[in-house]
């Protein structure tokens, strides 16, 4: 199993987890997480599904082929070593990505020597990385925001139950306080529930972004070193 594929199944095993439970309690649990959790509840359920989204477009698409394709490299270092350096810089305008971006900052500084072209590649290169770590932290943004509704969820669920023991008082029996207990529990879990799997592919996917990015300013340096001395 690729790596790339690894929180996908870690997300649908999660999902399944419920579903694998002994069909004696699997409806009534269910049935407890859909009805008692509220509208607070759905709305997690909501993000679980975004998180899922999210590692699969992240494993197909955080990857420094699909980044940068190999063959673009290739043939702007084929016209780099020709010396057609405008048509490399309009190859790089009409192909934009990580690498292609850096570079076309670079070319035009040709005349100004190395230190200006690497000045001007490693400050777009920087630019790139952050926009790269930027598109991860949707990630961050809902293993944050899960289990904060969760709280949110459990203190909406308390605040009933010490409701209901007003209004009760003397009367007051188990089965009063337990919609407003369920709801607080119910929504505790669905946002760790989320939250979990959820930090687990941000850190995955973070460090598998700051590798790309190393690799990719490994490229330009070897690209624009053929400047130095000239």
């Amino acid at each position: 199993m690729s790596k790339t594929n690894f929180f996908v199944v870690i997300g649908l095993l999660l999902l399944a987890a419920v579903a694998i439970a002994p069909d004696a309690h699997a409806k009534s649990f269910m049935e407890s997480v859909i009805m008692d959790g509220g509208a607070i509840g759905w709305v997690i359920i909501l993000l679980s599904v975004a998180t899922v989204a999210l590692i699969i477009e992240y494993s197909v698409n955080v990857r420094a082929d699909k980044i940068c394709p190999p063959e673009i490299i290739d043939e702007v270092e084929a016209l780099l070593e020709e010396d057609d350096y405008q048509e490399a810089l309009e190859l790089c305008e009409s192909e934009p990505n990580f690498v292609t971006r850096s570079l076309a900052a670079g070319l035009p500084r040709i005349n100004e020597g190395y230190l200006a072209v690497k000045e001007s590649v490693e400050a777009t290169a920087s630019i790139e990385a952050v926009k790269l770590q930027q598109k991860i932290g949707w990630m961050l943004f809902l293993s944050n925001v899960a289990p904060m509704l969760g709280l949110f969820g459990t203190v909406y669920g308390m605040i009933e139950a010490f409701n209901v023991i007003v209004e009760k008082g003397a009367n007051l029996g188990p089965a009063d306080l337990a919609g407003g207990i369920s709801a607080a529990l119910v929504t505790t879990f669905l946002g760790l529930f989320v939250a979990i799997p959820a930090v687990a592919a941000y850190q995955f996917f973070r460090n598998k972004a700051t590798r790309i990015s190393i690799h990719f300013a490994d490229v330009l340096e070897e690209m624009i070193e053929r400047f130095r001395g000239k």
